[in-house]
């Protein structure tokens, strides 16, 4: 199945979520809403906070990087800041204190983020000030990312994709026609790109998203908290009760992978010493093979959702309660909370 979306100018509408798809909604933005293979890792240092940037009123939602910061977003505005790749932080918050709920970095070096209003944040200067841009929908956006190319974008309610090739001056607005949320949204390279959503929907681009065509429906319907693909045939999909799903044709055919634990995974990430899983209950999960084997982390009874990796052997993670993890991922080396 392939088609062009054709854009939506104009629209007014307010959709009516229906109950199963609130519900969906409502477990995707549950952190939002609560404000033995592998070598063991050395966890000295874990619980020591920085001080005057980490709180344990905290709530993250999202961490992006690129080569010289990382920025951590969530709730009441809180933004944090690190310039050493996760060593010391700076804290900022946003007027208004909006519930932020994604970023990403971008090719030109700036950042973007998503906040729970429809405003798409931008800062050019390595996450210290920043400038709000409306989206103009009335449908909820849960993802946003920076394309290859500098385009922004956005993904949400009623399979609504939003594009701004200016800075988000002015948008293009299209949806795929399904009445379900859009999830994760992710850019292989400049042409092909990857959206996954509610009902288990799976759609890919190989134009720069100017056209989608839809793959095979997850199992079940699904509903994807995260995904990570790695080619426009092969993915992960991770979610409620611990389920990983991979494909290697596309989507067409899922195959569930062995974890460890029933806890909710909410983000993958992926640098030189493999794929990961971040959860509920401050689980790190590593792919091994077919299977996932839980690295060792505090005992916490709160979720991981932001996640970012970096090519020399690094995973930061963060989560509720202020829990900020920087993860040496080379066996045998140090787990770090800030």
């Amino acid at each position: 199945m392939s088609f062009t979306p054709k854009p939506r100018n104009g629209l007014t509408r307010a959709i009516a979520i229906p109950c199963p798809a609130r519900s969906t909604l409502a477990l995707f933005l549950l952190p939002v809403l609560l404000a033995g293979c592998e070598a063991e890792l050395n966890l000295a240092g874990v619980g020591e906070a920085t001080r005057h940037a980490n709180l344990r009123t905290d709530h993250y939602q999202a961490l992006a990087s690129n080569s010289t910061a990382s920025v951590l977003v969530g709730n009441d505005g809180v933004i944090l800041i690190s310039q050493d790749q996760g060593s010391t932080w700076q804290r900022r918050q946003l007027p208004g204190q909006p519930a932020l709920i994604d970023v990403d970095a971008c090719p030109d070096g700036s950042f973007i983020a998503l906040s729970f209003d429809n405003q798409l944040w931008h800062s050019a200067d390595q996450g210290l000030s920043w400038n709000a841009r409306a989206l103009p929908t009335q449908e909820q956006m849960l993802t946003a990312t920076c394309a290859p190319d500098g385009a922004w974008w956005a993904a949400g309610g009623f399979t609504t994709l939003l594009e701004s090739r200016d800075q988000g001056t002015n948008w293009d607005e299209t949806s795929l026609d399904e009445d379900a949320m859009l999830t994760t949204l992710q850019f292989l390279d400049a042409e092909q790109a990857v959206v996954t959503g509610e009902f288990g929907l799976v759609f890919s681009s190989r134009d720069g998203g100017q056209s989608w065509q839809a793959g095979g429906n997850l199992p079940d319907e699904f509903y994807p908290h995260a995904s990570h693909f790695v080619s426009l045939n092969e993915g992960w999909v991770g979610g409620l009760n611990g389920f990983i799903y991979h494909t290697v044709d596309g989507g067409q055919n899922w195959k569930r992978q062995a974890t460890p634990s029933a806890a909710p995974i909410f983000n993958l990430s992926a640098n030189r010493d493999g794929l990961f899983a971040i959860g509920d209950h401050s689980s790190v999960l590593r792919l091994s093979g077919e299977r996932w084997q839980a690295l060792p982390t505090p005992s916490a009874p709160v979720y991981l959702r932001a996640a970012s990796s970096s090519d020399d052997h690094r995973l930061t993670v963060a989560g509720g309660r202020g829990l900020l993890l920087n993860l040496d991922t080379r066996p045998a080396l140090a787990v770090q909370a800030q």
